[in-house]
């Protein structure tokens, strides 16, 4: 059974309060939780320090800006818990270290392979970007659309997807929590 989860939502939605709550509400002997955010300046250094208060001591922490499908593959092994926050960033990571579009959907797709074999839930967290308008400039566009096809890798790859909308979890595919 694909115990793996998929939540995306807007900006601020609630998503990763969602995936704290559900992963608190696993048994598991180990919480890990992969950090793809290089906080390059205060507000994001600022934005990391409340997340780090809001899950606790209780939860491994590890940082990978790129190499996300490895370090999932590395740390997934039975009685444990990886929630990935958030595979949004990680684009932003793969597409400013100037990977290709084919580059970033193949990263994606071992990303998948390596959910759907998993021998521990995985919790991944993502934005949804492609409810806005058409961004203005290239790079934003690129980012847009890679964003766009992680996305629908990763929700068909997870055995549940939740939508979340002003902080409540909408139950996309799956079971219903």
């Amino acid at each position: 059974m694909n115990e793996s989860v998929f939540i995306v939502g807007g900006c601020r939605s609630g998503k990763s309060t969602i995936a704290l709550d559900l992963a608190d509400g696993l048994r598991s002997t180990e919480k890990i939780f992969i950090a793809t955010c290089q906080p390059l300046d205060e507000e994001m250094e600022d934005r990391v320090a409340r997340h780090q208060a809001d899950r606790g001591p209780e939860w491994k922490t590890v940082e990978e800006p790129l190499a996300l499908p490895m370090v999932v593959e590395e740390m997934a092994r039975p009685g444990k818990v990886i929630l990935v926050d958030c595979l949004t960033l990680w684009i932003s990571n793969l597409v400013l270290a100037d990977h290709s579009r084919d580059q970033i959907e193949e990263h994606a797709t071992n990303l998948a392979r390596i959910i759907q074999n998993s021998p521990c839930p995985v919790i991944l967290v993502s934005n949804e970007v492609g409810a806005g308008i058409v961004p203005e400039n290239a790079l934003a566009r690129q980012f847009r659309d890679a964003a766009g096809k992680v996305n629908q890798i990763t929700a068909k790859a997870c055995g549940q997807v939740l939508w979340v909308v002003a902080g409540i979890p909408v139950s996309i595919k799956g079971k219903t929590i």
